[in-house]
């Protein structure tokens, strides 16, 4: 992807996510996600997922405004939801999410570390053993 760099202001909007928004986030990310890991495989979706403007468009896709404050917390909660039931297939585990979801993310790495042992075959994505649990409190 092409680097660029500068700065955005985005105001801080309070509320919350309608719940058949939330429904809708949920489906369209998985099917997204599910096309991204299928055609251009799992490191390929992790890249683009780390890269701020491609973030933002993914968010404005799943339906939140393309401005908002809460679109970080939306996408990743609603990834969560969506992803939980094809996370052995596609190797993607979410962790955090929205409000008190987001300060659970090492709770959610712990329930799910069995998948990254050593003797697993799958390599996993990202931070091993402890650094994974320290990079999730931070």
């Amino acid at each position: 992807m092409t680097r660029r760099t500068g700065s955005a202001d985005l105001p801080l909007h309070g509320g919350r996510v309608p719940p058949w928004l939330a429904e809708r986030m949920a489906s369209l990310g998985a099917i997204i996600t599910q096309a991204v890991v299928h055609h251009y495989g799992r490191d390929e979706f992790l890249q683009r997922l780390s890269h701020p403007f491609w973030f933002q468009s993914f968010g404005a896709v799943m339906g939140m405004d393309w401005h908002s404050s809460g679109i970080t917390t939306s996408v990743i909660g609603a990834l969560k939801r969506g992803l939980t039931p094809l996370q052995g297939e596609l190797g993607i585990y979410v962790c955090g999410g929205r409000g008190k979801h987001s300060r659970r993310a090492d709770r959610d790495w712990r329930a799910d570390r069995h998948r990254w042992s050593s003797a697993n075959t799958r390599q996993p994505a990202g931070r091993q053993g402890r650094q994974r649990g320290r990079a999730g409190r931070l």
